[in-house]
């Protein structure tokens, strides 16, 4: 693995409102895994979690190589969909990533997360808040977010949350375009920090033993 990484999170509500998008969804991230390992340039320079929501979050796959990229989960019926509390989990989840990738002394990328919604919260009054605390400009790690609307997506809520960009399906655009393309400008465009110093020897981030998937 080179010595700078980017960190990338696809965030999608697995609620009962995504049913008929969910393997549209999938589809798109077997190509985007399909584009990564075809660019020698970029393959072992992405990293890549996997995130569903409803009424709370939980990791479907803990941050590792594309090579076992995991598919997001049926969506099921549940109480809400909260934009809020993944937006918290998010950044609890992104700041401990970075740690563990720092500790292996690899230069990060400032993340980049892949929002995925119908774009209908449930906590409409308490989101924008938790999303403020993501984006802070005073915290180094905060993601780039691009937004990626299914379905009847509201477009008013994901321009608010894309601060990248915003895409939205029924406009024609797939997702794992959509996600191939964002990757590729933001390591054609960014720098990761260059003030620490890395070892001689270039540092391999594995997978775990326990850590491929987080339980649901």
């Amino acid at each position: 693995m080179r010595s700078d990484v980017l960190p990338c999170y696809v965030v999608c509500d697995v609620s009962l409102s995504m049913a008929d998008h969910i393997d549209e969804l999938n589809t798109g991230l077997r190509e985007f895994r399909g584009a990564v390992h075809a660019d020698a340039s970029v393959t072992d320079r992405i990293l890549c979690s996997v995130v569903g929501f409803g009424e709370s979050p939980h990791v479907v796959q803990s941050l590792l190589p594309m090579d076992d990229l995991a598919e997001l989960p049926a969506p099921r019926a549940c109480t809400g969909t909260d934009f809020g509390t993944a937006f918290t989990f998010l950044r609890e989840v992104v700041d401990r990533d970075v740690s563990g990738l720092e500790q292996h002394r690899l230069r990060v990328h400032r993340p980049l997360v892949f929002f995925l919604s119908d774009g209908q919260p449930t906590d409409p009054v308490t989101w924008p808040a938790a999303f403020a605390a993501l984006t802070d400009p005073a915290w180094a790690r905060r993601p780039h977010v691009v937004a990626f609307g299914v379905g009847d997506a509201d477009e008013d809520a994901l321009g608010r949350i894309g601060t990248y960009r915003t895409y939205l399906g029924r406009d024609g655009v797939r997702l794992g375009t959509a996600l191939i393309a964002s990757v590729m400008h933001v390591l054609s465009t960014s720098r990761p920090p260059s003030d620490r110093t890395l070892s001689g020897k270039e540092t391999s981030w594995k997978r775990t033993e326990g850590d491929h998937r987080g339980a649901l």
